[in-house]
């Protein structure tokens, strides 16, 4: 791959769940051919330790309802930076390609012209799954998983039938500010009130936090512990299994071979 500074092209990094240590070797190559990183609100601390100190940041980030830029400026912005000969690295939390609107910058690039390539990430889902000894899939618990944006917009059209349920693991992104109507509608689509849920904060950083109780609970759970975003929300018998897991394998701290 070609990482140089002063290369004019876009390079889309997924950021991880937000550790620095999560970071492919190729993310961080890039980071440090970097001259002018567009990065995201939910960029983990460490992460952004690694933009060189000659690299220009912007934030585009974005909120629910409340955006710094639209996605089609940040698409020309994008486009702008690498026409004016420099290497972009756009940063995106988790993988760019799952809700990251990846696909839409990439089409920006291409449709003018200029060279982009991408860097993936570890997922959100997939940061809180292993940061929390919650596999997603599990021979005794469930053999589908599911990813979904849980933005309330249309929610009532959606289709989300088979989704979750016996044998299934339903994975809520963007979930928290919905979650009364997204409880509500799995309940009325058929999933029972007691299905197992999880909600885990801020995963693979030092404060993660996570939180079980049932589906009909989910929106008091989200409001008496204050959860605040980032954090998924994980529908299925295998938000049981941290606990249980965890009790048979305490974490030890992973000695780093170059300190």
């Amino acid at each position: 791959m070609d990482f140089r500074p002063n290369s004019a092209q876009v390079i889309l990094v997924g950021a991880g769940p937000g550790a620095a240590d999560l970071l492919t070797v190729r993310a961080v190559r890039a980071l440090a051919a970097a001259d002018v990183v567009v990065l995201d609100g939910l960029v983990g601390a460490d992460v952004l330790d690694l933009i060189p100190a000659r690299a220009r940041r912007i934030s585009v980030a974005k909120r629910r309802a409340r955006h710094t830029l639209p996605q089609e400026q940040i698409g020309d912005l994008l486009v702008a930076e690498a026409r004016a000969g420099h290497t972009v690295v756009r940063l995106k939390g988790g993988d760019p390609f799952i809700f990251g609107r990846g696909g839409e910058e990439v089409e920006a690039c291409v449709a003018a012209g200029v060279p982009v390539q991408v860097i993936p990430g570890i997922s959100a889902a997939n940061g809180a799954a292993a940061a929390t000894l919650m596999p997603l899939t599990h021979r005794d618990h469930a053999s589908m998983v599911s990813f979904v944006a849980g933005e309330c917009r249309g929610l009532a059209q959606q289709n989300w039938a088979g989704l979750a349920g016996k044998g299934r693991t339903l994975v809520i992104y963007m979930g928290l500010a919905g979650a009364g109507p997204i409880a509500e509608k799995l309940m009325a689509d058929g999933l029972a009130p007691d299905t197992p849920v999880a909600v885990v904060e801020r995963a693979t950083q030092p404060d993660q936090r996570l939180v079980t109780s049932l589906l009909a609970d989910l929106a008091g759970l989200v409001a008496r512990e204050a959860i605040a975003s980032p954090a998924l929300i994980i529908v299925g018998d295998v938000a049981t299994l941290p606990g249980r897991l965890a009790a048979l394998a305490p974490l030890k701290e992973i000695p780093c071979p170059a300190c």
